[in-house]
């Protein structure tokens, strides 16, 4: 069976809901479904002053070698300013060791974020987190225009063609719209079929 793996930063709990729905669908789409979070980095004083959410189902990634057990990874992360957060990027930057022998190479890859707002960097933020992704050589899946519920523009709502995504509002009170976690489910079950073709 296939063997996908759904790695997060969340803050809030925003991408932790758009973890949760790509692994519904990757599941759908056949395949075996790790959800892992990557560590925490900021000060304790920071987490608790900000009101960071804490308690979660999902275990840390064990160690960056983890990576090479899957067909394909999803990575997901809140922007920072247009860019993936440092506790993603911090992790990113361990990986050192299998890029040098190519051990993700030819694995299916994707991303999905969240923003405060409609214009708050989601494709620069996905970009960031794909650029990652094929320096260590995987094939990258957006959400492609398979998925109609992007194409809407009667309401406001995340989605674009790189990664699925959600709006999280100013105050981060809007949790993910259930078009968004469609979006998010669509391209988790097409990055487990593909992986599943290419594994097969």
């Amino acid at each position: 069976m296939t063997k996908v793996l759904v790695l997060y930063y969340s803050s809030y709990g925003h991408v932790e809901k758009m973890a949760d729905a790509v692994a519904e669908g990757a599941r759908s789409g056949g395949a075996d479904v790790d959800i892992r979070r990557v560590a925490e980095t900021a000060p304790q004083e920071i987490v608790e002053g900000a009101g960071f959410k804490t308690d979660t189902a999902h275990p840390e990634i064990e160690s960056p070698d983890a990576l090479a057990e899957y067909d394909a990874i999803i990575v997901g992360a809140p922007t920072r300013y247009g860019r993936m957060p440092s506790q993603m990027a911090a992790f990113w930057d361990t990986t050192g060791g299998l890029w040098m022998k190519g051990a993700l190479v030819g694995k299916i890859g994707g991303a999905f974020t969240s923003t405060a707002s409609q214009h708050g960097g989601q494709e620069t933020t996905l970009f960031s987190i794909l650029t990652n992704l094929l320096h260590h050589g995987l094939t990258i899946v957006g959400l492609d225009y398979g998925f109609q519920g992007q194409m809407g523009v009667d309401e406001v709502l995340g989605g674009s063609p790189y990664g699925a995504t959600t709006i999280a509002g100013g105050n981060g009170s809007r949790m993910p719209h259930e078009q968004e976690l469609a979006g998010a489910r669509y391209q988790g079950k097409r990055i487990a079929e593909l992986a599943a073709k290419v594994a097969g």
